[in-house]
């Protein structure tokens, strides 16, 4: 991946990695306001703020804010490393695992807006891997 598709790519990462770390901070009350909003934002009911200050609430948006890090992360080390197609076959998978788990928990909830960003997300994702052609394994990696 390189050029236009690469900077886009890395552009998604530091999203994906600041929406990680907004989650992470939930597990600290005097930290927690950015997630609360989140919450808010995407939660149809009002009570979804109160839950916030359950402290295994807390630890499990904290990991999820972890997790989304780590993702963030392993995108971005692949696109810097230059992975080959397989590489990108597997990310790839990985993340339509994610986005259909994801967003059918979303739904199930009663968090759909979650759903909504998770298929903004995996589009911003789908772009520049189907854009770049990494996917084939006569393009180049780099």
């Amino acid at each position: 991946m390189h050029g236009f598709w690469k900077r886009w790519m890395e552009g998604w990462c530091w999203v994906v990695l600041a929406f990680g770390a907004i989650l992470a901070l939930v597990a600290w009350p005097a930290t927690a306001a950015p997630g609360r909003f989140v919450f808010a934002l995407i939660g149809r009911d009002p009570a979804t703020d109160a839950l916030l200050v359950q402290p295994g609430m807390r630890f499990a948006v904290g990991l999820m804010g972890a997790l989304t890090i780590g993702l963030g992360l392993m995108v971005y080390g692949s696109v810097r490393a230059g992975a080959n197609a397989a590489g990108w076959k597997a990310v790839t998978s990985a993340m339509v695992v994610w986005f259909v788990i994801d967003s059918a928990i979303s739904i199930s909830t009663g968090f759909p807006l979650n759903a909504v960003s998770n298929t903004l997300l995996m589009a911003g994702y789908l772009s520049p891997v189907l854009g770049s052609g990494v996917l084939s394994p006569r393009q180049p990696a780099t």
